[in-house]
């Protein structure tokens, strides 16, 4: 049986790290502060936990008297240094929210939806000291529908985290890796979202706002916009065949009743669901941050 060392954070790897747990001897756990449930896990099973920032060699100093056959990486929030890579006797893996070498870097799976995208998946990957860079193990492709948010993108990625994981870990013991580099030709990148960046741009395409909206739906922190100075949070919009006329605003409420449509720069939107309450809206004004210059 191969020994296992797991960075992990979040619901995702919480649920991965579990899964894991019941088939493979975990030696010990690099998690986040904020993973309460990673570290609640690990206290429950007597398997030894760091939480915290790893780099600056604290997250080395914690493993390095354990000897390690595979590190894995799963929804870890930290980029680690060549100390905890270099630690494992066979393999420093991690799994990464997209098909590397596209969408390099964090949340990949938000800027698919917003960028249009039909299909995202999960790869197993070697780690370097690259963003994302290292060799691919294996890939799983999976679909991303019309009316998908990125929340329900995290169910499907749920679904195949533990079997990607799983199969990385069989082809280590059993001496079958298969590394394949990766295309730098084919290569994007995207940085950190914090909930700060959701606001809407009215002069963006109707399709590129669906998407803008979905992709950070509830329960994420969610697409605005502003009305009278009021932060408006909006949860699902849908293409509108309203009427536009060279007259209206970008950003113009031009209907209220049965629905309040939206201009932008190519037709319409109709807002479907607002998160913020007590919001009345009148026809011809006109949404977004009036503090802005």
């Amino acid at each position: 049986m191969l020994t296992i060392g797991i960075l992990c954070s979040g619901g995702l790897g919480l649920d991965t790290l579990s899964k894991v747990a019941k088939n493979h001897a975990v030696q010990f756990i690099l998690t986040d502060k904020n993973s309460t449930g990673i570290i609640d896990f690990a206290i429950q099973n007597n398997i030894p936990f760091y939480a915290g920032n790893p780099r600056k060699g604290k997250g080395f100093s914690f493993i390095k008297n354990f000897k390690t056959d595979v590190i894995a990486s799963i929804n870890y929030l930290f980029l680690i240094e060549e100390d905890i890579i270099n630690h494992s006797n066979l393999l420093t893996f991690n799994i990464h929210g997209s098909l590397l070498p596209k969408y390099r870097g964090r949340t990949p799976h938000v800027w698919a939806i917003i960028n249009g995208e039909t299909k995202a998946g999960v790869t197993g990957h070697i780690i370097d000291v690259g963003c994302d860079t290292g060799k691919i193990i294996h890939q799983i492709e999976i679909p991303i529908n019309i009316n998908d948010t990125g929340a329900i993108m995290l169910e499907k990625y749920a679904q195949e985290y533990y079997p990607l994981v799983n199969k990385v870990l069989n082809d280590a013991a059993t001496n079958r890796l298969n590394l394949i580099e990766q295309n730098e030709l084919e290569a994007t990148y995207f940085g950190k979202r914090t909930p700060e960046d959701g606001e809407i741009d009215w002069n963006w395409n109707k399709e590129y706002i669906r998407n803008w909206v979905r992709a950070q739906a509830n329960p994420y922190p969610g697409a605005f916009t502003f009305y009278k100075n009021q932060k408006v949070i909006i949860d699902k919009i849908s293409i509108s065949e309203s009427i536009i006329t060279e007259k209206q605003a970008n950003g113009e409420i031009i209907q209220i009743e049965p629905h309040v449509i939206i201009k932008t720069k190519n037709g319409a939107v109709q807002l479907d669901t607002i998160r913020t309450e007590s919001c009345t809206f009148t026809l011809g004004k006109t949404l977004g941050n009036e503090n802005r210059k």
